[in-house]
């Protein structure tokens, strides 16, 4: 009796065990399932099971705000700053101070090139600005200078020369020949011009 008494206690201690460690490992199990996502695919896999549509994009956007990494093909993350419109290689599912400090540097010296290419389209504007007003103008010069060869100009009259008296005279030379002409016309006009009569006188 007591070999078969112990024989069940035995068995009743075995089956105790048996589903204490199943227990256990079943437990362990669900714990597993239930642990926190280590990256955001992981996270944004469980939002997908989300009940409802609002509980899946709030579950999404807790994901975003937690890891700033996304898996690379290969192996590792890649974080991507808007700013700076580009990725950058991390090793972890967010940067690492290290990393952040890098992707700072590479963000100033961003902002630093940004700069210098303003400055120098508004300086390439400028003067493209300064040259079609230079352009501007002398076209204006061409046009008015044309403008003032086509206006003629009104020519001066000849002045005679007067025969200083006493002067011999040169044949054929308007100076000399002019006076003579000038009585000859006179002459002509006494000619045709009726002499008036002279009122008789009352006696």
């Amino acid at each position: 009796m007591s070999s078969v008494f112990a024989s069940r206690r035995a068995a009743l201690l075995l089956v105790t065990a048996a589903g204490f460690f199943l227990l256990t490992h079943s437990y362990a199990h669900a714990q597993w399932w239930k642990r926190a996502p280590v990256d955001f695919e992981e996270c944004a896999d469980a939002a997908e099971k989300s009940s409802t549509k609002a509980e899946k994009t709030a579950a999404l956007a807790e994901c975003n705000a937690k890891f700033a990494g996304r898996r690379k093909a290969g192996g590792g993350y890649t974080y991507y700053d808007f700013l700076q419109d580009r990725t950058f290689d991390i090793a972890g599912p967010n940067p690492t101070p290290e990393e952040q400090k890098k992707i700072d540097e590479s963000y100033t010296a961003y902002l630093a090139n940004q700069r210098r290419s303003n400055e120098a389209a508004e300086a390439a504007a400028r003067l493209q600005r300064e040259q079609q007003e230079q352009q501007a103008q002398k076209l204006q010069q061409v046009a008015l200078r044309t403008e003032t060869e086509r206006v003629p100009v009104p020519v001066e009259r000849p002045k005679v020369q007067q025969r200083p008296k006493g002067a011999p005279c040169t044949k054929g030379s308007f100076s000399c020949e002019w006076p003579r002409l000038s009585e000859s016309l006179n002459d002509l006009m006494k000619l045709f011009s009726p002499t008036p009569s002279k009122p008789a006188k009352k006696g």
